[in-house]
């Protein structure tokens, strides 16, 4: 086995029924007490063993019409955890918004009433300060966003205590893999609210909010139908190498937090401007106000995770999964669609499990390997069936009249410049995509666009340049001027198509370019124009 897929299956293992006791502690204790025979009516132990999963054939054209009593049911104690987990991960995506504008306007200056004695608060940074590589020595900002956190933002920090148990697993090893502390796990909650399909205003995207051209950088592919930001293993990956050669360029992990945030290029210029210190609380009034409450939220998330209890919030503990995940590389293009009709699973749970692929399609590329990630349960069921599988996914996708999105790479990515008389429908169907997708690619919250703006597109129908219209465009031929002199006019020093038009009535502007073959402005005096539609 895999180091990779070790990973994966201790990380999917060891957290994924986490949430359901948040909201229902109670209803799910009342259930675990049940007897792990029960199972729904007409359903036998021997069905459900993984086992006779595996062993039985699946019968496909009878897939669509089979009754519902006739489907395969699960326990009842797995379908209260399935429902109640996935009806926690949806709610938790809602934080992401409150995250992101708590951080980026965060008032580290203002003082917030809370019962926690400075001495304390003093005692415990020091203490915690002896753990880590981070420089936690008090200050009055730290504690006022610290005091923010657990009155204004309490609620949120509640859920992330929960949430983390989903990820953090995952996220220790991998920083442990790049030697990177561990404390940044926190971090996440800080760029995310532990929600991968994240997105931030200027496009940032997934668990650890990369923008595009970073995320490349650190091998994260972005194409119409995946976006691997989005991917938990892969961006933790990518995040932990970053993270890890932004340290190396500064020597510091708070300063490697702040160039995370803002870019090394902000960092260095905060370190000038402040006359060359290098300690994050001396350079922090020199860089972007974002980045300024971004350090300070980090450190006072890590406090209220060490200090949770202490402050009244609960850290509740989830008992054993009930089920592992593995992951099977997909050899043919398959919707969400289909595998849940075929090995009955809900789509929202593929989509819990698969967060990468965007619209609820696993494509098929040359050279490129996509994976599905499914129960233990439904595993030999769809490896045992693969052949069926594919043939009943592509017969049924040849029956559809309007055909799947062409796969377009983060290599055919065009940055396209807002003109005068251009709105997002008329740029989305030039390129052939949705105005939601412009949308979504760029951060957008309103459809109004400026004059000069730059658009991160990923066409899905090519549009020839203008040069390349230029060089293979035929000339037309010059027009036959009438033997009329009366029928031409003869282009003087400041003419132009409008001052022509007004001194002949009858004749606009458009005659003029249509009569002539003109399709720009520029006019040259001695030039000669027709003044009619006519050959003589």
């Amino acid at each position: 086995m895999t180091k990779m897929k070790q990973l994966h299956l201790q990380f999917w293992a060891t957290t994924l029924f986490f949430t359901a006791s948040v909201l229902h502690a109670q209803q799910i204790d009342t259930i675990a007490t049940k007897k792990a025979d029960t199972v729904s009516t007409g359903i036998s132990n021997a069905t459900l063993n993984s086992n006779a999963i595996e062993d039985t054939a699946l019968n496909i054209p009878a897939i669509e019409n089979k009754k519902e009593e006739e489907k395969l049911q699960d326990l009842v104690e797995a379908y209260q955890y399935d429902s109640l987990w996935l009806a926690e991960l949806h709610k938790n995506a809602s934080l992401f918004d409150e995250m992101y504008a708590e951080v980026s306007e965060l008032e580290v200056d203002k003082n917030y009433v809370f019962d926690l004695p400075t001495d304390t608060l003093k005692a415990r940074l020091k203490l915690l300060n002896e753990k880590t590589p981070f420089n936690i020595s008090y200050n009055s900002s730290l504690e006022s966003v610290i005091k923010s956190f657990l009155t204004r933002k309490r609620d949120l920090m509640q859920r992330m205590l929960t949430t983390s148990q989903f990820y953090f697993p995952l996220f220790e090893q991998e920083l442990d893999n790049y030697d990177v502390p561990l404390e940044v796990k926190f971090l996440s909650i800080v760029e995310s609210a532990l929600n991968p399909k994240a997105r931030s205003r200027v496009g940032a995207t997934g668990l650890w909010q990369f923008m595009f051209a970073t995320g490349k950088m650190y091998g994260l592919n972005v194409s119409s139908y995946v976006d691997e930001r989005s991917d938990p293993i892969a961006s933790t990956t990518a995040a932990a190498k970053y993270l890890k050669k932004l340290h190396d360029i500064f020597d510091d992990w708070d300063l490697a937090l702040a160039a995370y945030n803002s870019g090394p290029g902000n960092v260095n210029k905060a370190i000038r401007r402040s006359g060359g210190y290098k300690n994050y609380w001396n350079i922090r009034r020199n860089l972007p106000r974002e980045t300024a409450g971004y350090v300070p939220a980090f450190l006072a998330t890590m406090y209220i995770f060490e200090y949770a209890e202490e402050h009244g919030l609960k850290r509740i503990k989830v008992e054993r999964p009930y089920f592992e995940t593995d992951t099977i590389h997909v050899k043919e293009l398959i919707t969400f669609d289909q595998i849940s009709k075929l090995v009955d699973i809900s789509v929202e749970e593929l989509e819990v499990l698969n967060p990468a692929y965007k619209l609820n399609i696993i494509p098929k590329m040359k050279d490129k390997k996509y994976a599905l990630r499914l129960p233990i349960k439904h595993i030999g069921q769809f490896v045992n069936n693969e052949e069926a599988i594919y043939a009943f996914a592509k017969k049924q996708l040849d029956s559809i009249e309007k055909p799947l999105p062409r796969l377009v790479n983060s290599n055919d990515r065009i940055r396209y410049r807002v003109k005068s008389g251009d709105y997002l429908g008329k740029i989305a169907e030039r390129y052939g995509v949705g105005v939601s997708q412009i949308k979504n690619w760029n951060g957008l919250r309103s459809n109004n666009l400026r004059i000069g703006q730059r658009l991160s597109i990923y066409p899905r129908k090519s549009v020839p340049s203008v040069a390349s219209v230029k060089k293979t465009a035929k000339p037309k031929p010059k027009a036959q001027l009438p033997k009329d002199p009366s029928k031409v006019h003869v282009v003087k020093s400041g003419d132009s198509l409008w001052t022509i038009s007004r001194k002949y009535p009858g004749i606009t502007i458009e005659n003029l370019r249509e009569w002539n073959g003109i399709s720009g402005r520029n006019l040259k005096p001695g030039d000669k124009l027709r003044l009619c539609n006519c050959s003589s």
